[in-house]
């Protein structure tokens, strides 16, 4: 009787922890939280990625852990969401760093306004141009 207790109580704690989460694919551009406030896209400084904000390159040293904080902004909804990359590597996300049209595929947590992230989707690189180069 007990382990039916235990098993029964064991498995509400656990949907208990799972219900404010729900699965999502979220399409966006991938940038830090600095660059979105401050409306800095594709011109976002890749140093804030490091330590948070444009120009603090000059106060960080190498070495030192990243506090750059980054996001995804979703232009569809006009709002960024936070994201944990969990057992993704930041360095693995560097072709999708200052790009449109990333996907991040894991599941959303509305409370904290965060995606736990569990495969992302890097856009493909640009394709050459006919004309580069020729001007």
């Amino acid at each position: 009787m007990k382990r039916i207790a235990l098993t029964a109580l064991g498995l509400l704690l656990a949907t208990g922890a799972f219900a404010g989460t729900e699965q999502v694919e979220k399409k966006g551009f991938l940038a830090t939280e600095w660059c979105v406030k401050n409306d800095l896209f594709k011109d976002c400084r890749l140093e804030s990625y490091a330590c948070g904000y444009g120009g603090c390159n000059e106060h960080w040293h190498f070495g030192q852990k990243p506090t750059g904080k980054m996001v995804l902004y979703v232009h569809d909804e006009g709002k960024y969401y936070n994201i944990d990359l969990g057992k993704i590597e930041p360095s693995e996300l560097d072709e999708a760093k200052n790009a449109n049209e990333v996907t991040l595929i894991g599941s959303y947590d509305p409370k904290r306004n965060i995606i736990h992230v569990k495969e992302f989707k890097a856009p493909p690189p640009p394709k050459k141009s006919f004309f580069k180069g020729c001007l």
